[in-house]
């Protein structure tokens, strides 16, 4: 076999040879070249700051910071404004109250927050007035549901608007002094009187009414502050315009009045009558109010409420 025969041998492939050479080159092709690929690297792909992709990013970025939070409450598929926490309120106590008088603790009481209780407090100190329940609605800050929790215990007596000045031939006039409120007799008063008070709605009178009849009159002012729903802020911003007259106070007959008779009064239970009673019958009748203090369960303080409703 010549030289030029084995060299055409040699360099010469079949189709198997072909297709087993290609498979060899890539596989030495692909275990070069894939671990580059493979390998982890810190380097982040970078874009050019001035590309399309990267203004977007930016753009999307400011978009949400600007956007308030939210967060889903728990079990409820509702979403609440996280930010605003001022905007909140717990439920607190409910009572029958007037805005224009109560304390800061009233409406802490209430549940309010303390920043919208101090703006409501500074509202009224500088001159402020709710003339309507809805004007509650105006506070700044007020929490949202607030208003509708306590619209129906809201008693607003009447609220004169601020005068001003007339203006007459270039001059203000001036008002000839300044109206002193109303002192009403508690003993008398109707309910009409009662609500023109401060903080004194239809139900706070008609139970003022109510204890006064009880009781047979008040001998003292300070009987109103134990009016059951009557808060003590209420009482001593009213307090300052009532009076009393004793004189037309009913009392009870010690002598003859029966176990029933007493014990419907205010300041005479059951056990108390019972024993006044039997008092009465083991030593023939009360010649004086001072024997009532021979009983034990009448003390000098109960002695002293009682003296005004018993008589002989």
């Amino acid at each position: 076999m010549s030289t030029k025969t084995w060299l055409q041998d040699l360099f010469t492939f079949t189709k198997k040879d072909r297709i087993f050479a290609i498979f060899i080159v890539a596989v030495i092709a692909g275990s070069l070249f894939l671990p580059r690929f493979l390998a982890p690297t810190d380097q982040p792909f970078a874009l050019r700051q001035d590309s399309v992709l990267v203004m977007a990013i930016d753009t999307l970025q400011h978009r949400q910071a600007k956007k308030p939070l939210y967060r889903r409450e728990e079990n409820t598929r509702s979403l609440s404004y996280e930010p605003s926490s001022n905007k909140r309120f717990t439920a607190g106590e409910l009572f029958e109250f007037d805005p224009n008088t109560i304390s800061l603790q009233d409406w802490q009481r209430m549940g309010l927050n303390d920043r919208t209780s101090k703006t409501i407090i500074n509202y009224i100190s500088k001159g402020g007035r709710f003339y309507r329940p809805e004007d509650l609605q105006k506070i700044w800050g007020m929490p949202q549901g607030f208003y509708e929790r306590v619209k129906d215990y809201i008693t607003i007596t009447s609220v004169q608007r601020k005068e001003y000045p007339k203006y007459e031939n270039g001059n203000f006039k001036k008002e000839q002094g300044e109206r002193k409120p109303i002192v009403i007799n508690i003993n008398e008063a109707d309910t009409t009187a009662l609500i023109a008070l401060p903080g004194i709605g239809s139900r706070l009178s008609a139970r003022i009414i109510s204890f006064r009849e009880k009781l047979g009159g008040f001998y003292s002012v300070d009987q109103i502050g134990e009016t059951y729903g009557l808060p003590d802020s209420t009482f001593q911003t009213i307090k300052g315009r009532l009076q009393v007259d004793e004189a037309g106070i009913r009392k009870i007959n010690l002598n003859t009045a029966t176990k029933d008779e007493l014990k419907v009064h205010p300041y005479i239970r059951w056990n108390l009558a019972n024993a006044i009673v039997e008092y009465r019958n083991q030593h023939g009748g009360f010649k004086t109010l001072e024997e009532l203090k021979n009983i034990v369960l009448i003390d000098e303080a109960t002695f002293l409420k009682l003296s005004h409703y018993l008589g002989l």
